[in-house]
């Protein structure tokens, strides 16, 4: 019995069951599996009896475990809480990162946060980027986690398969109930050859994002395969990982290896990486197996990408970038390069960015973009600042943010420039939707590499290719940054930093949930009424949805995270950012009933109250939802 984490010495990696199931499986179908298959499959709440067809078929799943954020936490547990259930089935965790805003530093925004959000940290505990604390403690080969957050996939880099699912998904699973999932197809991304110079594993990612583009992942799970993988550390996988939620993956998975056991051992899981290579047959592809779709990908060709803006999907080699920029009439002055956030705050990250800050210092440079530095979590802080590499990320001009999401996911109260006027920001995050990242629509952001912002911040312009230009040193001395470098983890051990783990209590039926009756920011739920038995007939349309929809146009973060624990306040974040396809206007729909036009949560709130005149109570307008024709009885 080996635990699955050393904070839960009560809960045990089952795989034995893992290889039963995929044996079960195996047999009936007949033919070699993927290793999407083998996890998912292995999973399944029947093997024996449940009908595989991928594509086609919904699964019966028992995960793992879960993990939640503090935005997204709020409504799942206060849907847990309603079920009456005494604790939880699986072991779930809440990590609190995407109400902090960056403003000034991390240590004050921190305790800005705690401030501000007080009820809300009462309520829930946790800290550290959700996914970065999953990989360093939670995920291993061959689980299936679900996560209420897109970016889930980030513990693919593991090689398990997680899931980013709404709150009413986990909740499923805190209680015990099988989850379904369509039985996903499977995307193969063959790579070969090897990472090296100014390439890393960013650029995978965003290669295959310009491949496959926004949607080209749905329905399936992208496996990356073939001799190349060997070249990408485990935290780069992760990172590719990460971002396949950019591309509409389920979720995306690498099988596992030496670099993964390595990860394991310095994260002190070295008696789980001894097990998983006793199961080590169940955690990669059976040799022959088939993919829906196959991608190659020659890594030792492979050049540094930058993606943009407005779009993660609009791929360009940074060579490009500058003639790109000019003939489209982008701003080539970057105001701002931001490195850090979920997909991209590893030790190895931030090594290698500060290699190339230390470069610029000996030669008296400094960044001529503002700079920002997010650490992943308290970990990755502690080690960074013990090594050096939060001093030298300093020096160059950079400050350093809290260990959250800051403004990857729009906590950002930026200053430098007006909403609505035009300018050029570079990170090394997943998204760059209009406004993701600041709320100004004016602002061209682009993804990169935590290497290409830093080099882009020191040049100040997008017209860079550091592969090939010189900077100039403040005496005009020319010179040309050598190609990044950074130790993979790090030669000690971890620094732990500040232990903030809150364990829950052995006894829990003694601890009391206290929410104002008046507060702005959680509500508790009351249960709807029985369901009369009549189905609801002559639905209209409420909006339908074109082009991009993703979550964040769903129910955008920044300002509204703080209501994601109330669902009447969270309720008017419905669908905003969505376009009507029927007038390709933003938050602007009919009103089936006055034929009047309003924004999409007023329509649907006075589609309530009629409603509710008329005998139907409790139908509600809601924050998530599994598809995007929102219908409405009336």
């Amino acid at each position: 019995k080996v635990a699955m984490s050393h904070f839960e010495p009560g809960s045990s990696i089952n795989y034995e069951k893992l290889h039963e199931n995929v044996s079960i499986v195996r047999k009936r179908l007949n033919r070699p599996l993927t290793l999407s298959e083998k996890i998912v499959y292995g999973h399944l709440d029947d093997p024996a009896g449940q009908e595989i067809d991928r594509g086609r078929t919904y699964l019966r799943l028992r995960p793992d475990r879960v993990a939640m954020q503090d935005a997204t936490a709020q409504m799942a547990m206060l849907q847990f809480i309603s079920s009456g259930l005494p604790k939880v089935a699986v072991p779930s965790t809440i990590h609190c990162d995407h109400l902090i805003e960056a403003q000034i530093g991390g240590a004050q925004d921190l305790q800005r946060a705690k401030e501000i959000n007080q009820e809300v940290y009462n309520f829930l505990p946790g800290s550290g980027i959700i996914h970065q604390i999953i990989l360093e403690n939670y995920a291993y080969p061959g689980v299936m986690l679900i996560g209420t957050d897109s970016h889930t996939p980030n513990g693919g880099g593991l090689g398990g398969i997680c899931i980013g699912v709404g709150g009413a998904d986990a909740v499923d699973v805190m209680a015990g109930i099988p989850w379904e999932l369509k039985c996903p197809k499977v995307i193969g991304v063959r790579l070969t050859g090897t990472l090296s110079g100014w390439t890393s594993s960013k650029d995978v990612i965003l290669k295959v994002a310009g491949i496959l583009t926004v949607k080209g992942g749905t329905g399936a799970i992208v496996e990356y395969h073939g001799p190349g993988v060997d070249s990408i550390s485990c935290t780069g996988m992760a990172t590719i990982c990460n971002m396949g939620a950019e591309i509409g993956a389920t979720t995306s998975v690498f099988p596992y290896n030496h670099r993964m056991r390595t990860y394991l051992e310095k994260t002190g899981r070295g008696d789980i990486a001894s097990v998983a290579d006793t199961f080590k047959e169940d955690l990669v592809p059976d040799e022959g197996c088939e993919y829906d779709q196959t991608i190659e990908i020659n890594l030792s060709e492979l050049k540094p990408h930058i993606n943009g803006p407005f779009t993660p999907d609009l791929a360009h080699p940074v060579s490009e970038i500058g003639a790109v920029a000019k003939k489209s009439g982008w701003p080539l002055e970057v105001k701002v390069g931001l490195i850090g956030s979920c997909t991209n705050s590893s030790y190895e990250d931030m090594g290698r960015a500060a290699s190339l800050a230390k470069q610029a210092l000996d030669k008296g440079l400094k960044c001529k973009s503002q700079f920002t530095v997010t650490p992943g979590s308290e970990q990755i802080r502690a080690t960074i600042e013990r090594d050096g590499y939060a001093k030298i990320l300093t020096d160059v001009g950079g400050t350093v943010l809290a260990n959250a999401c800051g403004p990857c996911i729009g906590q950002w109260d930026r200053r430098d420039v007006k909403k609505g006027e035009k300018n050029t920001i570079v990170t090394s995050f997943n998204r760059n939707f209009t406004a993701r990242n600041d709320a100004n629509p004016a602002t061209h952001a682009f993804v990169t590499s935590p290497e290409i912002v830093t080099a882009l911040a020191l040049a100040g312009t997008l017209n860079f290719n550091p592969e090939t230009d010189y900077l100039t040193a403040p005496n005009g001395e020319k010179f040309k940054l050598n190609p990044p470098t950074g130790d993979e983890l790090p030669s000690r051990d971890f620094d732990p930093g500040q232990d903030t783990y809150q364990h829950p209590p052995a006894e829990g039926s003694s601890v009391k949930v206290d929410v104002n009756p008046s507060s702005t920011r959680l509500q508790l739920l009351e249960p709807f009424d029985k369901w009369d038995g009549k189905d609801l007939v002559d639905m209209r349309i409420l909006i339908k949805v074109k082009g991009k929809c993703t979550t964040d146009h769903i129910s955008a973060a920044g300002p509204w995270l703080k209501f994601r624990g109330h669902l009447d306040n969270i309720s008017n974040n419905l669908l905003i950012g969505a376009v009507n396809v029927e007038n390709n206007a933003v938050n602007k729909v009919k009103n089936q009933l006055t034929g009047e036009f309003g924004g999409v949560p007023d329509v649907a709130r006075f589609y309530k109250v009629r409603l509710n005149v008329g005998g139907l109570k409790n139908v509600r307008s809601c924050n998530y939802l599994p598809s995007f024709h929102v219908l409405h009885p009336v």
